[in-house]
C-alpha cells in the first residue's frame, strides 16, 4: 500500500493505493483557508496545511479500513505533492516565522522586477539561471520579507517549499529535488545545484548552505517517517518517504507524462501546461518555465494564474452553481456573441501582467446574456492557455496529445472547447487526482517496486469515454475569435 499526497492552494487531497490490485482504495479531502488581499497577497499559516494532511489522511484510512484486506500496517511508503514557489521560513525552534507567500501571491512584483535589475537585466538573469524569474516564484517573496520584516529575517535558519515542509514535518530531514527547487528563482536548472551568485543577491546575510535544503534526485529515499507520526495513523515505523515534488512534477508522473509528445493541462485555481523533455531546451522565450521534472528530465512550463478562479467570479456574480454554470455557457454560441474577457482578476504570469486587471469587452444591448457572460469566461480561459501553447509550439515541442486534469476537467463542454481552441484531442484520466497519484508513484519507485515508466503503465489509465477530437468547422471559428482575443490582448501594451 502506497499513499499520495497532494497540499495544493484551496486543499490537500490523500489517496491510499493498492499495489497488488493497482486502484486507488482511499481517498480524503481537507480545505484550507486562505489570506487574500486586494494587493495582491495570498497566504496561508503552514501549519494549516498539517492540519488538513492529518484530517484528509485519517479520512483515506477509514475508507481503506473497510476493505478487509486493508491495514494501516501495510503502508510502505509516502510520497508529497505541494503547491509550487511557497516561501515558508523557519526560525531556530522549526517554527513558521511568517505565513507562507503562495506561488499566487502578487504583491512581491515590484521586489521581483528591483531583484531582475540587480541581476544584470532580463536576458543575465535568465542566463544565470536558465530560467527567468516571475513574480509568484520564491525569490522575490524572499526580497519582501527581507525589506518588511528585517528583524525576522535575521532569525531565519531555514527556507522550504510547501511539499519541503511537510517531508521535514514527517522525517526531520531537512532535503528537497530538483523539480520543485527548480521554481524557487535562485536554482540554475541546467546544472542543478543552488545558485549562490543568485542567492547573495537575494539574502547577503545567510548562509546559503546552512538555510537552503539538501539536494535529491527524485528517485532517492527522503527518509522514513518519525515514529510518533507513524504510531499516530497505526503505520510501522519503516515507511519511505520519497522526494516528493512540487504540484506540476508529481502531476506529470500522475497523468504518464514522462516522455516527449505528452502534454498535460491542469484546470484549477490556476490554468498550467506542461510537457516532458531529457535535456534542457535552448532558446525558449522567458515566459516558458524550463522546470526541471521529478523524475531527472526537464518539464517546460507555462502557468496562467486565472483558471476555474475566474469562472467563480462569474458564479459568484449570478449567484450559480458549477453545473448551472456549464449550462448556461452550453446555451451561447461559439464566440459568446462577440463577447470576451481578459480575465486577469489576480494579475498574469503568462502573458506578463502582474497588476493588471480583469476586463469584459464587446458588450451590447443585445449580447449581454448570462450565458454569453458564462461562455465567454470559458473561451477566454482557454485562450490563455492557447497563447501558451503556441509558446510550446514555437519552441519545436510536440504536442500530439492533452491529458486534461483539475477540476475544471469534468466539464465536457470545456474539454470539447480546448479540442477546438487547441487543435489538439484532448483526454482525461481515469484517476483525476494526478498530483495525489504522482504522489504514490515515486513512493513505489523510491522504494524499489519498479522502474517510473513500468509504474506508469500500470497506474495511470486514460478514460476513453472523455476523448474529445476537434471539430474542423469550430476549430476555424475559434481561430477567428482566438485572433480577436489577441487584438484586445495587445491593446493592453
Amino acid at each position: 500500500m502506497y499513499i499520495g499526497i497532494d497540499c495544493g492552494t484551496q486543499g490537500t487531497k490523500a489517496i491510499i493505493v493498492d499495489y497488488a490490485q493497482k486502484k486507488v482504495i482511499g481517498v480524503g479531502y481537507a480545505a484550507h483557508d486562505l489570506i487574500e488581499q486586494s494587493n495582491g497577497r495570498r497566504e496561508q499559516h503552514p501549519n494549516w496545511w498539517l492540519d488538513a494532511f492529518n484530517q484528509a489522511l485519517s479520512i483515506a484510512l477509514k475508507q481503506a479500513q473497510t476493505l478487509p484486506h486493508f491495514s494501516p500496517r501495510l503502508v510502505k511508503g509516502i510520497g508529497i505533492s505541494g503547491q509550487q514557489h511557497g516561501l515558508v521560513l523557519l526560525d531556530e525552534d522549526d517554527q513558521p516565522l511568517y505565513n507562507a507567500k503562495l506561488w499566487c501571491d502578487t504583491e512581491t512584483a515590484d521586489e521581483n522586477a528591483a531583484l531582475i535589475e540587480r541581476l544584470g537585466g532580463e536576458e543575465k538573469a535568465f542566463h544565470q539561471l536558465g530560467i527567468m524569474c516571475q513574480t509568484g516564484y520564491t525569490a522575490s517573496k524572499l526580497c519582501w520579507f527581507r525589506k518588511h520584516y528585517p528583524a525576522l529575517f535575521g532569525r531565519i535558519r531555514k527556507i522550504m517549499l510547501p511539499h519541503d515542509y511537510l517531508n521535514y514535518w514527517l522525517t526531520g530531514n531537512f532535503c528537497t529535488e530538483f523539480g520543485d527547487a527548480s521554481g524557487t528563482g535562485y536554482f540554475d536548472i541546467v546544472k542543478r545545484q543552488w545558485n549562490p551568485t543568485v542567492f547573495a543577491q537575494i539574502a547577503p546575510e545567510l548562509n546559503m548552505e546552512e538555510v537552503l535544503p539538501t539536494l535529491l534526485s527524485a528517485e532517492t529515499q527522503l527518509g522514513v517517517i518519525k515514529p510518533d507520526i507513524a504510531a499516530q495513523f497505526g503505520f510501522n515505523e519503516d515507511v519511505v518517504v520519497s522526494t516528493g515534488g512540487g504540484d506540476n512534477m508529481m502531476g506529470a508522473i500522475g497523468t504518464g507524462n514522462i516522455r516527449e509528445g505528452i502534454v498535460t493541462m491542469s484546470l484549477g485555481t490556476s490554468g498550467t501546461l506542461y510537457a516532458y523533455t531529457h535535456k534542457p531546451l535552448q532558446d525558449l522565450p522567458p515566459m516558458i518555465a524550463n522546470f526541471c521534472s521529478s523524475n531527472n528530465g526537464w518539464l517546460p512550463l507555462i502557468c496562467v494564474m486565472n483558471m476555474t478562479s475566474s469562472n467563480k467570479q462569474v458564479i459568484n456574480l449570478l449567484n450559480i452553481n458549477v453545473e448551472e454554470f456549464n449550462h448556461l455557457a452550453q446555451q451561447a454560441p461559439i464566440g459568446s456573441e462577440g463577447v470576451t474577457i481578459l480575465p486577469f482578476f489576480n494579475g498574469e504570469r503568462v502573458p506578463p501582467l502582474p497588476n493588471e486587471k480583469a476586463r469584459i469587452l464587446g458588450l451590447d444591448s443585445s449580447n449581454f446574456t448570462q450565458a454569453n457572460l458564462c461562455r465567454a469566461m470559458m473561451e477566454s480561459a482557454t485562450f490563455t492557455l492557447r497563447y501558451g501553447l503556441d509558446l510550446f509550439r514555437q519552441a519545436g515541442l510536440a504536442t500530439s496529445q492533452i491529458r486534461v486534469i483539475g477540476g475544471g476537467a469534468k466539464s465536457v463542454l470545456w474539454r470539447q472547447i480546448i479540442a477546438d481552441v487547441m487543435n489538439t484531442e484532448v483526454v482525461c484520466l481515469l484517476e483525476d487526482e494526478a498530483a495525489a497519484l504522482g504522489g504514490a508513484i515515486q513512493a513505489m519507485w523510491a522504494n524499489g517496486e519498479g522502474e517510473l515508466d513500468m509504474l506508469c503503465e500500470a497506474f495511470v489509465h486514460l478514460d476513453p469515454d472523455s476523448r474529445c477530437s476537434p471539430h474542423q468547422k469550430n476549430v476555424e471559428s475559434y481561430e477567428m475569435i482566438y485572433q480577436r482575443y489577441l487584438a484586445y490582448l495587445h491593446s493592453l501594451r
